[in-house]
């Protein structure tokens, strides 16, 4: 994977391409109608063909235009590959925008809250960031970093997006007036987050096991560290069926911890985890990400909601993206209740190798066997025998089945 300094540099080259095509292109001049009577024309117009080096016959391009184009385009490349960055002086297009560097807290529509010094900016965004050849749906993101110009005390305008370290995104979500280019982009959740804690409820609503499986892929695609908090575990008859259920995640290494907002239980541990980190909660609504964080910080004044009485599902208390600041230091965003997340680019054959567990176990009859429905297969024996956890591979089918193949 590119490091930001490589992604920075083909994006620097990608955007002085862009400026030489159209460059080339606003300086090109409108085409001549075809003349059969050649004395008739005037001088002053036959020099402008010799400056443009039109050939005397009719051609599709102007002769030499497309070596002159590809030595501009040499130039370019040249010149940014001149000003790479050495170890004891960093310099970027960015140094030159104007303004201070501030954090996004919150993202709605067009605007956007920046924490900037102690205070709290409204921000719009500068008409020329656009989020058209970036793969996602919006400019700028809860906990990106960006360049804002303030205009007065409280508001202000967003110049520039730092580079990100990391981001959680999703398909993005459609509507009526949707437009047909974004239906295959991606909607950034959060921006530069260095821990997922992804908050499952044992009951009300009950333990999902596969949307775990989605979050703990998306961590791992992104590099985000995770952490399973299973909630609500004031509700369980026996703790030990719950530590059962997170048995197979504890067996690959991946961190769980039991809580309750109810009680306390657990809670030391979850500030413990939080504590001088920026923490992304997700998980399904009604599973207590926000009585949680009230448990750990009152003042942070968060809605909480109980779950519906008729689909025993929870309702939706956070309505969009936020962050907030933690008095002993650190930051947790806290997100919408996803019910799924849709895990944009993957198709069947990439899933196998999320799961550690299904790779060491496949010794199977084909070489390209999916684990679905192929005889001979290593993977569904070690099912059978146990070897492989029955949740675990009934959660990869299921995902393997929402993709395509």
């Amino acid at each position: 994977m590119p490091n930001l300094r490589e992604r920075q540099r083909q994006r620097d080259v990608a955007k002085s391409m862009r400026k030489v095509r159209k460059q080339i292109k606003s300086n090109r001049k409108p085409k001549r109608a075809r003349r059969k009577d050649w004395a008739a024309m005037d001088f002053d117009d036959v020099d402008d063909l010799y400056e443009l080096d039109y050939p005397r016959r009719e051609r599709i391009m102007p002769r030499g235009e497309r070596e002159r184009r590809q030595e501009i385009e040499s130039a370019v490349l040249s010149a940014l590959a001149g000003q790479e960055d050495d170890d004891d002086q960093e310099t970027t297009p960015l140094d030159n925008v104007p303004g201070q560097q501030g954090v996004v807290i919150e993202v709605s529509s067009n605007l956007c809250r920046v924490a900037l010094n102690g205070r709290s900016l409204l921000c719009s965004v500068r008409g020329s960031l656009s989020a058209e050849r970036t793969g996602f749906t919006n400019v700028v993101a809860v906990g990106d970093r960006v360049i804002v110009s303030a205009n007065g005390s409280s508001q202000g305008v967003v110049e520039a997006v730092l580079p990100r370290q990391s981001m959680l995104s999703r398909a993005s979500t459609f509507s009526d007036g949707c437009r047909m280019q974004d239906m295959h982009r991606q909607q950034i959740i959060v921006a530069n987050v260095d821990h997922l804690l992804i908050v499952a409820s044992w009951r009300a609503p009950v333990l999902w096991p596969e949307l775990i499986d989605r979050y703990l892929i998306a961590a791992e695609r992104n590099g985000i560290p995770p952490t399973i908090c299973v909630n609500k575990v004031d509700l369980a008859e026996d703790m030990e069926a719950c530590r059962a259920e997170l048995q197979p995640y504890l067996d690959l290494g991946h961190r769980a911890i039991f809580t309750s907002a109810l009680t306390g239980k657990g809670i030391d541990k979850l500030i413990n985890l939080l504590h001088g980190r920026t923490t992304v909660l997700a998980g399904m609504s009604g599973v207590g990400k926000s009585s949680l964080l009230m448990a750990i910080q009152p003042n942070l004044k968060l809605e909480a909601k109980t779950v519906s009485e008729h689909s025993g599902e929870g309702r939706h208390t956070t309505s969009q993206v936020s962050m907030s600041e933690l008095e002993m230091g650190g930051f947790v965003v806290d997100t919408p209740g996803i019910r799924d997340l849709a895990l944009k680019g993957l198709r069947r054959a990439d899933v196998a190798p999320f799961y550690p567990e299904i790779v060491a176990a496949a010794r199977c009859r084909f070489s390209n066997c999916t684990h679905l429905h192929e005889p001979g297969c290593a993977v569904k024996a070690a099912v059978r025998r146990g070897n492989v956890s029955a949740t675990r591979y009934h959660n990869y089918k299921r995902i393997c089945g929402s993709l395509a193949a």
